[in-house]
């Protein structure tokens, strides 16, 4: 089975309506529940927004976001499942709850974690 990360940028949900946002928890909590349940889900959460610290590395810190950086993530959630095409399908669950685009990577496997 391959780890999936799927998230979506910073901003992303901006355009929902204060009066929405209970409804859209608990669509997105109702998706969480339902990977759990499905035995899929590995880890996942929003992003606090703040600003980012960038560790060189040469071990110093810097405030902000690396200066590549185009996008951060607001949000992200990691599933295990057989195939992208489950991947993509978990994907379009969270878009739908969550009301904005998810991008989709495979994570590589670690032998040693």
């Amino acid at each position: 089975m391959t780890r999936y990360l799927i998230s979506f940028d910073d901003g992303a949900m901006a355009h929902i309506p204060d009066d929405e946002w209970p409804a859209v928890a608990e669509a997105a909590h109702a998706v969480v529940r339902e990977a759990k349940h499905a035995g899929v889900w590995i880890h996942g959460g929003g992003v606090q927004q703040q600003r980012a610290s960038i560790v060189g590395t040469d071990g110093v810190v810097a405030d902000g976001a690396s200066p590549q950086t185009k996008a951060v993530i607001g949000g992200f959630s990691i599933i295990q499942v057989p195939t992208r095409e489950a991947a993509l399908e978990w994907a379009a669950k969270i878009a739908v709850a969550c009301r904005c685009a998810q991008e989709v990577r495979e994570l590589m496997d670690d032998p040693e974690a």
